[in-house]
């Protein structure tokens, strides 16, 4: 933990830049207390029989349903989700626990090995205590997209949310206090992001993942590499949408307004670059222009919003700074462009032509309501472009010959492709990408193993 006195958490409402609560940071003692917890908690659950890692993880759903209400105002709140979305994220949340607490058990079951004079089999045994370092955009999902696994292998869990949605973070614990988790399984912790990277060369921390920027992946990768410890990295994002020629135009238009602008555009998976070959972009260009026209921005509160603030006003500004680069790039704006005089970090769905691939808005990651779209001759030059991003989350590829797809599929740098549809996290799937979107993976049963100990055994007759 750094030395320096910490400041106070403030979690503030990004509707109207309102102060909701500020917190204590954890000091020392508590944080190492809660570690010795951690582990103690740990070596009781490897003594018991593997069934028993998710007979908890079966309560939680039915626990995060009973609070729906409240903890989807508590997003809104805290990070300016829509009230609709944030209801949806909490019932997604609950989904990720019930496929885990279903199948966990059978996808970790051991595997033999036929080697004549031996009984082999490998097993899948528990690291030990998981720091996990969380994000706000989706304060619920990303925390539980990764618990569900981490805990259904028998491992306990440190959690370090985001600052600005320590509310969401605190009233997650009782969430799983509520559900049966006992003394130690999962804590929270009330973090700065140094002090957070500092804890992963304790011993007793075995694993640590992190959702988050690239330069958070930096520094907990670094940290993970000096320690020699297993760490899993869900980075940024710059999603190619693909629409070749022979797509259906009127829906890739409109599931592109979804995919660009949903939570605001605030997620690493959202679509960000969308490359349209020559002989379809006018159309696309104009059916896209129209559906993102139609979305409500305002009070996300209110049901009738689809679009509210950023979560923070500083990030708001950073969107506002690479537009104006891209305009004064040559960049051409189509729909939105301005921040808004109204109090609160809103920003207007914003939809950029951009002039071609050096542009700002094809560079970095805009993590927020702006799309950029491009126009390219034909399917050779759309993948090329879509590859030449340093990230590789996820990809969404729109055409009818399905036997076209499957091919640009392999030619695709990306940790996912979704053929005629939006990218989106879906428990029973991996998820994860390559270059600086990071490496390993959650969800499915790649990220169930992915805080295991991939343990033979060989016994000789």
């Amino acid at each position: 933990m750094s030395e320096s006195t910490p400041r106070r958490i403030r979690s503030i409402n990004p509707a109207d830049g309102s102060l909701i609560a500020e917190y204590e940071p954890h000091d020392r003692e508590t944080v190492d207390a809660a570690l010795d917890r951690s582990r103690a908690a740990f070596e009781r659950r490897r003594s018991e029989a593997p069934h028993t890692y998710t007979e908890n993880l079966h309560a939680l759903p039915a626990a995060l349903r009973a609070h729906s209400c409240d903890l989807a105002a508590l997003i809104t709140r805290e990070m300016g989700k829509p009230s609709q979305q944030a209801t949806a994220e909490v019932e997604k949340s609950a989904w990720v626990c019930e496929f885990y607490a279903d199948h966990a058990a059978d996808m970790l079951a051991a595997e033999p090995v036929d080697i004549a004079g031996r009984d082999t089999f490998v097993q899948f045994l528990p690291l030990g205590p998981v720091l996990a370092i969380m994000p706000w955009n989706y304060p619920l999902w990303q925390v539980l997209r990764a618990a569900a696994p981490i805990l259904s292998s028998g491992n306990t869990l440190l959690i370090k949310h985001a600052e600005n949605v320590t509310g969401c973070a605190l009233a997650l614990q009782e969430v799983f206090e509520e559900a049966g988790f006992g003394d130690g399984v999962v804590q929270t912790l009330l973090l700065d992001g140094p002090s957070a990277s500092a804890l992963i060369g304790d011993d007793r921390i075995a694993a640590v993942t992190l959702t988050g920027s690239e330069r958070a992946g930096v520094a907990v990768g670094t940290a993970a590499g000096h320690a020699i410890k297993k760490c899993v990295l869900e980075l940024g994002g710059s999603d190619a949408f693909i629409v070749l020629d022979d797509a259906d135009l009127a829906d890739a238009a409109r599931t592109a307004v979804n995919a660009r602008f949903q939570n605001a555009g605030q997620s690493c998976v959202a679509a960000k670059r969308f490359i349209v070959v020559d002989a379809v972009a006018d159309e696309f260009i104009e059916q896209f222009v129209n559906g993102t026209a139609k979305l409500v921005t305002g009070d996300p509160t209110d049901e009738g919003t689809d679009v509210g603030p950023m979560a923070r006003r500083d990030l708001r500004d950073e969107l506002a700074g690479q537009v104006q680069r891209a305009i004064d790039s040559g960049d051409k704006v189509l729909l939105g462009g301005l921040p808004t005089d109204e109090p609160g970090a809103f920003y207007p769905p914003t939809i950029v032509e951009v002039a071609g691939p050096h542009s700002p808005l094809m560079q970095e990651e805009t993590f927020g309501p702006v799309a950029a779209v491009i126009r390219v001759p034909d399917e050779t030059a759309a993948i090329a472009l879509a590859n030449s991003s340093r990230y590789g989350l996820s990809s969404s590829l729109w055409t009818k010959d399905l036997d076209r797809a499957a091919r640009i599929t392999r030619q695709l740098d990306a940790g996912g492709c979704f053929v005629n549809t939006m990218t989106a996290s879906d428990p029973r799937i991996p998820f994860g990408g390559v270059k600086k979107s990071g490496y390993g993976r959650e969800l499915g049963s790649f990220g169930l193993r992915e805080f295991v100990n991939v343990q033979t055994v060989s016994i000789s007759h």
